[in-house]
């Protein structure tokens, strides 16, 4: 029995162990699965608080400069802070929700920007049209009355007109003028007195064909480009220096206006969105022109499109800037030459050579012999002077050069020489008969000197 006793209370004793083992085990397990859900509740709250601070950040910083970057592309963009502590699908909602910002907000600005170019069309086509009316009524008061503001207004009339068809043109609509085919000097007057610093423009022809046109279509849109090309160059450059402008003329490539100014230049990001404008883009937005919008690139880019034009800018050897504008081919025509330039258009270059004095027949040279014979050895004779041609008017012989091309200087005098005579005139009282026939000589040169201003004036109008 002792046995039965002994293996009893050895079965107690293993009973006994293995339950303390299985309680401490399950305490183990216990204290395991308390420490693992005390870790994973710090780590879902790490995660929380890293989530949050990305969602503080996305509203605060992420979403203002994704904004900030569709009309400054330089602005960077901040992405996730702790990206390590955000899972991949909160990190791709995160990165979703910029998209869908920006998204937003462009297509919130098209609608904006639409609405205010419909805006500002409708006003530039009434304020174009008082303005068209308002120069015709100019220049019917310029042929009845001699007053010089009459043409300063005219000319202020002229800023306006530009100012507003470069707005309507930035706003999708045609420029409002229709023109007949132009010869191409006469169009670079006309955009030189849209300018306000046009006194300091120098134009320099080099066309070998002087009637050489621009199509009807493409005259008033080239007038546009060009006059903002070189509204451009004056106010960007100091007012004592010159603004020089080149037409040349190459084969079959068409024609190019090169616009030279020794102005402050660009650095290298304004020179590339300069270049990105003058491109012609699909879609200019008025509110990425700046403040005041600076619109001058972009009308000439938007006529570039629509007409086939195409312009550069670069830096210019004067210092400044040079802008090359091409008109191509297809846009050039040659008008019949049965009518005359304007008084003011710049003479060729090939045209003001100074023509020589036309020399006496000289009589031709008998020929001399080289050498001859002597003593066996051939030796050379010495030439004899030639007799010098008398010749007894030069001043006869030698045409005149042709007059330069009067400036706007002059031709201010010519209307205040003009204006002066006829006040005088009117205002000088009547001589007694004898005096006027004693100096009637007189009176007759000082008639043919009035003449001779009102000749200036009909040539310069």
């Amino acid at each position: 029995m002792a046995w039965i006793v002994a293996l009893i209370a050895v079965v107690a004793a293993v009973t006994a162990v293995v339950r303390s083992q299985n309680a401490a085990r399950d305490a183990n397990v216990a204290w395991a699965r308390v420490e693992l859900a005390e870790r994973q509740t710090k780590a879902a709250d790490a995660r929380t608080a890293a989530l949050t601070e990305e969602i503080r950040q996305l509203a605060q910083k992420r979403i203002p400069a994704a904004a900030l970057a569709l009309s400054h592309p330089s602005a960077p963009v901040p992405g996730l802070r702790e990206a390590a502590e955000v899972d991949g699908g909160s990190a791709r909602l995160l990165t979703e929700a910029v998209q869908a910002a920006r998204t937003a907000v462009m297509e919130e600005r098209q609608r904006v920007d639409a609405a205010a170019r419909a805006a500002m069309r409708g006003t530039s086509a009434k304020i174009q049209s008082l303005l068209n009316q308002s120069q015709q009524l100019l220049h019917e008061l310029q042929h009845e009355y001699d007053d010089p503001r009459i043409l300063q207004l005219d000319f202020r009339n002229e800023l306006a007109l530009r100012r507003t068809q470069a707005t309507a043109v930035l706003c999708d609509a045609w420029p409002g003028l229709a023109q007949q085919s132009s010869p191409l000097v006469e169009i670079v007057l006309g955009a030189q007195s849209r300018v306000a610093g046009y006194e300091r423009i120098k134009v320099a022809n080099h066309l070998r064909d002087e009637w050489l046109a621009v199509v009807a279509r493409a005259a008033e849109p080239l007038a546009i480009a060009l006059a903002e090309l070189l509204a451009n160059a004056t106010a960007y450059s100091h007012p004592d220096t010159d603004v020089q402008v080149t037409v040349q003329q190459s084969g079959g490539r068409g024609a190019f206006l090169v616009v030279d100014d020794a102005g402050i230049g660009m650095d290298d990001d304004a020179l590339e969105r300069a270049r990105a404008l003058l491109a012609g883009p699909s879609e200019v937005l008025l509110t990425e022109l700046g403040d005041p919008p600076q619109t001058g690139f972009a009308v000439v880019g938007r006529l570039v499109v629509q007409y086939g034009l195409s312009c550069h800018i670069e830096p210019s050897p004067f210092g400044g800037m040079r802008t090359i504008l091409r008109v191509p081919a297809h846009l050039l025509t040659v008008l019949e030459d049965d009518r005359n330039l304007s008084a003011l258009a710049p003479k060729a270059v090939h045209a003001h050579t100074v023509t020589t004095a036309a020399a006496e027949p000289e009589p031709a040279a008998q020929p001399e012999p080289a050498a001859e014979e002597r003593n066996g050895l051939p030796t050379r004779r010495r030439r004899t002077p030639r007799p010098v041609p008398v010749r007894s008017a030069p001043a006869a012989v030698t045409p005149a050069a042709p007059p330069p091309p009067r400036t706007p200087e002059q031709a201010e005098a010519s209307w205040a020489a003009l204006q002066q005579g006829t006040l005088s005139g009117r205002s000088a009282p009547a001589a007694p008969p004898e005096a006027e026939r004693h100096d009637n000589k007189d009176g007759q040169d000082d008639r043919n000197c009035r003449n001779d201003r009102n000749d200036q004036g009909d040539d310069e109008t």
